[in-house]
């Protein structure tokens, strides 16, 4: 995929960037896997703002991806390569040989025509789906199931991907595109491959409206506001803050440990990404 410059007719438009779209063979999704998506505006249950700047936005409808990759021994045929406006990668829709259509996340060189499987004792192959336990060493691998059957929680970005260090026992050795190495049973399933759209993380958005395109509003320091409406707000001229950095909530940030259940999940980290 390449990126695309514009002529600077607008301020804006000078320093923007977008995807060239080379590798979209539909503009049209499956009607019958797609699902309608309402708006929070980052809003709970409760109607309380819990994720700030958030609301607007196009119009989206969610696309049902597979991430379980469940179909084993039924091969199926890439029908075609499609945007995903909920994510940052591409998505490929999948025609089986017993007739049932599923999207899943496009792994970096499938391509239309292409034929993949899902279970044990297939061929090590790109967009391929098995168990850990029978993925070459060194390979490089997404989708990745933290408990068997769940379905793939881990590395499904664009241009993600993690690599197979070790088996060891009953648990895999894998080193996360964070850099941390974790430990995952042996029995859950994962992608052969990397996602695709490489090239999403040098995209310019060049103006601030394209933003409230994707559904994110303007964000003010908290420094700049008045104490009424945040801890860090106020002072005399131009002042720092005084105190740790926080939301608006006082709830602290910039480094502050939120990770729960650590006596359980501690054991099958073996080294942090920090």
């Amino acid at each position: 995929m390449a990126i695309k410059s514009y002529k600077p007719t607008t301020p804006g438009m000078r320093h923007r960037t977008g995807y060239s779209f080379d590798e979209i063979t539909s503009s049209k999704p499956k009607k019958s896997l797609l699902s309608s998506l309402n708006k929070s505006g980052g809003r709970n249950s409760h109607g309380r703002v819990t994720a700030d700047h958030r609301g607007g936005g196009h119009k989206r409808a969610y696309r049902l991806i597979d991430f379980k990759r469940n179909k084993f021994a039924i091969p199926a045929t890439v029908a075609a390569i499609e945007y995903d406006p909920n994510r940052s990668c591409r998505i490929a829709l999948l025609k089986y040989a017993d007739g049932e259509w599923r999207y899943i996340i496009a792994p970096l060189g499938l391509t239309v025509g292409d034929k993949i499987l899902s279970g044990s004792g297939i061929d090590i192959k790109v967009g391929n789906c098995m168990p850990l336990s029978e993925i070459p060493l060194g390979s490089a691998i997404h989708n990745i199931e933290l408990k068997k059957g769940k379905g793939g929680q881990m590395v499904r970005t664009a241009g993600g991907s993690a690599q197979l260090m070790a088996k060891e026992g009953e648990n895999a050795h894998l080193r996360l595109p964070s850099g941390e190495v974790r430990l995952v049973r042996l029995e859950c399933m994962a992608t052969l491959g990397q996602v695709g759209n490489l090239e999403n993380e040098n995209i310019s958005i060049g103006k601030a409206g394209r933003n409230r395109w994707l559904g994110v509003k303007p964000h003010s320091r908290g420094v700049a506001k008045n104490p009424h409406d945040h801890p860090m707000g106020g002072g005399e001229g131009k002042s720092s803050g005084g105190r740790h950095p926080c939301s608006s909530k006082g709830l602290l940030s910039k480094g502050k440990k939120t990770r729960k259940k650590k006596k359980t999940t501690s054991k099958f980290i073996l080294k942090r990404r920090k």
